[in-house]
């Protein structure tokens, strides 16, 4: 996946996808049935187990190099005044994590995770989508290769993001997507009120409506409607899925990030996980199309990657009950 160098490349990528390793899934589903439980008891966490032993091909999965990755970018589209924030917050914040200070250093530590931050050409801001792309088709393929680049090494990535104005150009992703107009996607973002919210709708329909007859391809969209970091979401989702490395989704913007590739290839939820279902309206919206259960929804709307870190503990969890239960034989129950 690394080093895609056009468009025609990404979309061959997305189209020819690993599946999970069928045999070392039937060892965890068979160890699953052994353990000192009635079957099914634990729900979701034996889902889990079973989930990551056939992406990471070993019968007891464990998450030694667990990693976050938070990729920033800048928004031409907040001229249009859908941000409570000015564009200048993402560098700040940006600073922040790298200094220690953001909730996804607290939570990634608290998960055991390792915490990488990408920012990607804040002082270039992609153009306003309203009236042009967002970005050139290099400047996209470059966003792409970024996120490819940041996955290798981990065993569990985390994706989450940073960028003043991206939950406009999320709304704008998930309509040309899957349908429907700005108000169908669009809420407070950052913390807009009604009017602000009504702003980016139409905001959204603008776009669709600049756009309309080119958002027929997977890159095309994210090209026209995403930002930097949203294209480098997509780019890492697509080349963890060839190296088989299991992705915890954050968010709405996150999950706006893969809605694109969906629509063209629903498999390519198979190795997520949505870590949690946000605040942001149009997210549990979003992910019903995506077919993706969230495994957490804690009333977050924060981004950068914390819903996601929060829900890495849920699967450490389910898989310390799956490596570190007795077997009925071990500890002589009776199995019924």
């Amino acid at each position: 996946m690394i080093g895609i160098d056009s468009a025609a490349a990404f979309e061959a990528a997305l189209r020819d996808l690993p599946a999970a390793d069928a045999n070392a899934r039937a060892a965890a589903e068979a160890r699953q049935a052994q353990l000192t439980k009635p079957a099914g008891s634990l729900g979701r966490l034996e889902e889990i187990a079973i989930f990551m032993a056939g992406w990471q091909r070993v019968a007891r999965p464990r998450i030694e190099r667990g990693r976050a990755v938070v990729f920033a970018g800048n928004h031409g589209v907040v001229a249009q005044g859908v941000s409570a924030f000015p564009p200048a917050v993402t560098a700040q914040m940006v600073a922040n994590f790298e200094a220690g200070g953001a909730a996804i250093n607290a939570l990634a530590g608290s998960a055991g995770l390792t915490l990488r931050v990408a920012p990607l050409d804040l002082d270039r801001p992609t153009a306003d989508f309203t009236h042009a792309p967002a970005m050139s088709e290099a400047e996209c393929l470059h966003a792409l290769n970024a996120g490819a680049a940041a996955i290798a090494g981990a065993d569990l990535l985390v994706l989450g993001e940073m960028g003043i104005g991206n939950s406009t150009a999320a709304a704008a992703l998930a309509a040309a997507s899957f349908g429907g107009s700005g108000r169908d996607w669009v809420g407070p973002g950052t913390g807009v009120d009604s009017d602000g919210v009504a702003r980016k709708a139409s905001v959204v329909d603008a776009a669709l409506a600049y756009h309309r007859g080119a958002l027929d391809t997977p890159f095309g969209i994210l090209r026209r409607l995403g930002g930097r970091e949203i294209v480098a979401i997509a780019g890492a989702v697509v080349a963890a899925r060839h190296a088989r490395i299991p992705v915890v989704l954050d968010g709405f913007i996150a999950s706006a990030a893969v809605a694109p590739l969906a629509r063209t290839v629903p498999g390519i939820v198979d190795h997520l996980i949505a870590g949690h279902c946000s605040a942001e309206p149009g997210h549990r919206r979003l992910l019903d199309r995506l077919r993706l259960r969230p495994l957490l929804s804690l009333d977050m709307r924060l981004g950068e990657g914390s819903g996601a870190a929060v829900a890495v503990s849920v699967i450490r969890a389910a898989l310390a009950a799956h490596n570190g239960m007795a077997t009925f034989a071990e500890a002589g129950v009776a199995d019924a």
